[in-house]
């Protein structure tokens, strides 16, 4: 029998920022995410916070989670309490120490997000989001003389994408819906933003046809121009021009040497030094990373150097790809479905030389025990291509006959599941396999990394054709697998994917011998009323107003709890007593109607965690909770 805590003892090295000779990471080496630093060329990693302060993880927050100031000799951390998200800006030394909050009690009734960062003029662009009223307020913060800024107000965001090099100018993004945004140009010292390209929500009438731009990853350029990432001419995304001086066009930019083969999506843009930039790419769920060389007369993107997607770095992820100008040298993660995060740098002129910091490893199970997963794509019931991944348990196990499945249901919508050790999901992927039991895990429509008109089907149909391609596959799919057995099937799902997991155990109840409700919307009415404020505009748009009859009819027909009372299954409901997203009484609300009416439900709540589950403790006894009661009901 293997344990959960051999999974575990690989721990997590994310985020990392070199800077000089040193390496700045977010770890779990205490047992929860915190701040590290240790030597270019080797050393014992040093905390840098008090053991009581835990970090969020990376991959929730909308914006950095640290940065280094070397010439103030201080570190800017964004710090929540165990989950709860309200993040606030504070500096420690760079050696480590307690934290400071830098502007007061200025930002103390809003949730900050740091959207950018310049170590060389000590500014910050920080996006403020109201915890009372519908307000979101971008800020340039300068952390050197503790100076707040106020660049614009709005309800949509108001997101800095760029700044100049003189942090004189800067590009305001506004986001109604994924692909619908707008940007202005923001000068300092004028109270008046510039709208630049978009059309905003409130100049529109219900005839307007507004093409999805997906504007995002500005960077000025040495023309007065502004290089960016859209949708404009691919759904897949890709590279626009936009002369600020005459902002109504935005004119292709041709991305020449591109390597890769297999379809993807183009995911972000970052610039480097000078005309310099590094292009990332999301190829079904595997990243790869190049260097490239913009000519601005030419309007063409050269890729010269792959620097992620070949060699070790191939066939999985990383999140944060860091350059430092001084030393010229990249850092950043990389894990893959069997191998746990560890920290790569790339160097020297030509950036041949990758080298490994970490050495983690899984103890006590043997990499051929491990399961690599296998394209288990399917077309589902009105033609539409569903990306998906099987994970069977490794021949080496010894298991005989068909296994039971556990169907797997990501979080979002507009999120992927991925080959990522860093993540929740796959810890719990093969800990499962290693027990005998197949998983499935599917990317249905909805999801991202498949272009920007698979990522809008889910709009304003949660529960709809979503739902449907979950059925499809498991009545007309995977049955023909002689290697499953689905009449022994468990549902499993965090978020979005904890909602997906009530709706079909509840609608389609007969498919199902367990489920496992992860901090999932129940009642879409609640779950509306209860979000942060600054969440509800956006939801009205992609989900609907529950304040108008006919959304609010909707959503009760794609509510869960409409259905609930028809779940025949054993039903494991996992909440985070801190969870700003879903909060706790969501899903309180849930299992006391179904223990009132007879029906068999376990509950396990965590008291130090919000929207995920992130202490050592408490992730093993997690994952300990869902297999067994996986192998108790789907008897592997």
């Amino acid at each position: 029998m293997f344990r959960i805590e051999s999974l575990l003892s690989a721990r997590l090295f994310i985020s990392p920022q070199i800077v000089n000779d040193k390496i700045y990471f977010i770890s779990n080496l205490s047992g929860h995410l915190s701040l590290f630093v240790m030597d270019y060329n080797g050393s014992v990693p040093q905390p840098l916070l008090p053991p009581q302060i835990a970090l969020q993880n990376p991959i929730l927050m909308n914006g950095h989670s640290f940065y280094t100031f070397p010439k103030l000799n201080k570190i800017l951390v964004m710090i929540d309490n165990d989950g709860d998200e309200n993040y606030q800006p504070m500096t420690i030394p760079i050696d480590g120490g307690f934290p400071e909050y830098i502007f007061g009690e200025a930002l103390e009734n809003y949730r900050v997000h740091c959207k950018q960062c310049d170590p060389e003029y000590n500014l910050i662009y920080l996006k403020a989001d109201s915890l009372s009223e519908q307000r979101n307020i971008a800020y340039q913060g300068n952390l050197e003389t503790g100076e707040l800024v106020k660049q614009n107000e709005s309800r949509w965001g108001t997101i800095v994408e760029a700044f100049s090099s003189d942090h004189s100018k800067a590009i305001l993004k506004d986001e109604y819906t994924a692909g619908d945004n707008v940007i202005y140009l923001w000068n300092k010292g004028r109270e008046e933003i510039q709208l630049i390209y978009g059309v905003p929500l409130e100049e529109r009438n219900d005839r307007d046809q507004v093409d999805l731009n997906a504007i995002g990853s500005c960077h000025f350029t040495e023309n007065n121009g502004l290089l960016l990432f859209t949708a404009l001419f691919s759904d897949n995304y890709g590279l626009g021009y936009l002369q600020l001086n005459h902002p109504n066009e935005i004119k292709k930019v041709t991305i020449s040497n591109i390597v890769h083969e297999q379809d993807g999506e183009f995911e972000d843009l970052k610039n480097t030094q000078g005309n310099h930039y590094t292009l990332k790419y999301n190829i079904d769920g595997s990243t790869w990373i190049y260097e490239g060389i913009f000519d601005e007369e030419a309007l063409n993107m050269n890729l010269e150097k792959v620097l992620c997607g070949r060699g070790e770095l191939n066939d999985g992820m990383t999140k944060d790809f860091y350059y430092d100008k001084k030393t010229n040298r990249y850092s950043f993660s990389f894990s893959s479905a069997t191998s746990p995060t560890q920290i790569y740098t790339i160097e020297h002129k030509q950036y041949t030389i990758i080298k490994r910091h970490t050495n983690e490893s899984i103890l006590g199970v043997p990499e051929e025990f491990l399961s690599t997963g296998e394209n288990a794509s399917f077309v589902s019931f009105d033609g539409t291509n569903i990306p998906a991944k099987l994970y069977l348990p490794s021949k080496n196990l010894n298991f005989s006959g068909p296994r039971p499945l556990a169907y797997y249901i990501h979080g979002g919508p507009h999120s992927q599941e991925r080959p990522d050790f860093a993540w929740f999901s796959m810890p719990l992927i093969q800990y499962l396999t290693l027990n005998g039991i197949a998983v499935f895990v599917p990317n249905v429509r909805g999801s991202s990394g498949y272009g920007l008109r698979y990522m809008k089907l889910v709009d304003r149909d949660w529960g709809g054709d979503d739902r449907l391609d979950h059925v499809y596959a498991m009545e007309h799919f995977l049955p023909q697998d002689n290697r499953i057995d689905t009449k022994r099937s468990g549902l499993v799902g965090r978020s979005y994917g904890g909602y997906m997991t009530l709706m079909l155990s509840s609608r389609h109840p007969n498919l199902w011998s367990a489920a496992v409700d992860m901090f999932g919307p129940y009642n879409l009415i609640t779950f509306l009323d209860r979000i942060p404020e600054t969440w509800k505009p956006y939801y009205s748009l992609i989900l609907g107003n529950p304040n108008v009859n006919q959304d609010h009819a909707f959503l009760l027909d794609r509510s869960p709890s409409t259905f609930i009372d028809q779940i025949k299954c054993p039903l494991l409901v996992i909440q985070g007593k801190n969870d700003p997203r879903v909060v706790v009484s969501e899903s309180i609300d849930m299992v006391e109607h179904l223990r009132s009416i007879g029906k068999q439900v376990e509950y396990l709540e965590f008291e130090n965690e919000g929207h995920d589950v992130l202490k050592l403790m408490n992730k093993i006894t997690c994952y300990e909770k869902i297999k067994t009661f996986f192998v108790k009901h789907l008897r592997p």
